[in-house]
């Protein structure tokens, strides 16, 4: 047939692939008109129906709804901008999809209640801005009011989550875990001590406590000692203690006395918050950070090797 020729709907059809229910519902739709009808009233259509059904497939196919394929074949839009405004709808479906997937699969290991579930689909379905608040209360409440120059404007960006727009099913879980911890009471009263006694011991410790404090002391020192396999109680551990807590206790200006010790214990079991380290590893994995360095064991050493040398404290042996 030449360029001339008209089609029925069956040859039509036939040249398509299509089914002539299908042909006939595109045509009743106005998307694909008849170029004219036969003497007894049948439809025919020219060569240029078979490039828009070709058209039309395609773009049912890309998941196009009937209107708009309409504007796009008779030429009311461009196909260009039609793709441009699809793909980013699809962009949007495909991030709605990893947050169900992320919740349903943390649903399920986790055994969740179906309360729980609804505030994990919740926090999973929070906007940028409003996850933004929603850290912000929680750091506001560890950090606000604190004295400025103790370094906490550097810590809060430290550990604010930026969830990026495309994020894999682990991120979108550790969100809605860390989401979850940031709003727990005791966490959040638990990380604004933490915070009070790290001003107050910066504002004891001048220029030189600002660079180092309780915790970087008895990692670097107390922490070859657990590497080594050196008993917390044993004789071995004396110059380890001896040695951070005289550092300690030079830094914050203090005699080197069972008090000064007291008060080393309190801040270090503040710290060791399992929570804590909790919420900083889901922090590395919601910013594609490398996962930090676990003080947890040197911590358990340490504060149990200085539990066993002040008068008075129970020592809770092996944990």
């Amino acid at each position: 047939m030449d360029g001339d020729a008209l089609y029925s709907i069956g040859d039509l059809a036939r040249r398509t692939g299509l089914t002539v229910k299908t042909v006939r519902f595109y045509s009743d739709r106005g998307i694909v008109p008849p170029t004219d009808r036969s003497p007894a009233g049948y439809r025919l259509y020219d060569i240029d129906a078979v490039a828009r059904l070709d058209l039309v497939r395609t773009l049912r196919d890309l998941g196009l709804d009937l209107p708009t394929i309409r504007k796009v074949v008779d030429r009311e839009i461009s196909f260009p901008e039609v793709a441009a405004a699809h793909a980013e709808a699809l962009a949007t479906q495909i991030r709605m999809l990893r947050l169900r997937r992320a919740v349903l699969t943390a649903v399920a290991r986790r055994g969740s209640t179906p309360e729980e579930l609804d505030l994990m689909h919740k926090l999973a379905k929070l906007s940028e801005d409003e996850r933004r608040r929603l850290i912000g209360d929680f750091l506001d409440t560890a950090f606000g009011g604190l004295d400025p120059t103790a370094g906490f404007a550097g810590i809060r960006r430290s550990m604010t989550p930026e969830l990026p727009d495309n994020p894999e099913t682990e991120q979108v879980e550790a969100w809605v875990e860390l989401a979850e911890l940031s709003q727990d009471p005791d966490f959040r009263a638990a990380m604004r001590r933490t915070a009070e006694q790290h001003a107050a011991e910066r504002a004891q410790g001048g220029a030189e406590g600002l660079r180092r404090d309780a915790a970087a002391i008895v990692r670097d020192l107390a922490g070859p000692a657990l590497v080594g396999g050196i008993d917390r109680v044993s004789a071995q551990a004396d110059p380890v203690v001896a040695a951070v807590t005289a550092q300690y206790a030079d830094l914050s200006g203090r005699p080197d006395d069972a008090g000064l010790r007291r008060r080393l214990l309190s801040i270090l079991e503040t710290a060791n918050d399992p929570r804590r380290e909790r919420y900083l590893k889901l922090l590395a994995v919601i910013n594609d950070w490398p996962a930090p360095e676990s003080l947890a064991p040197v911590f358990d050493w340490f504060i149990q090797a200085l539990r066993a040398r002040i008068p008075g404290t129970a020592y809770c042996g092996d944990q």
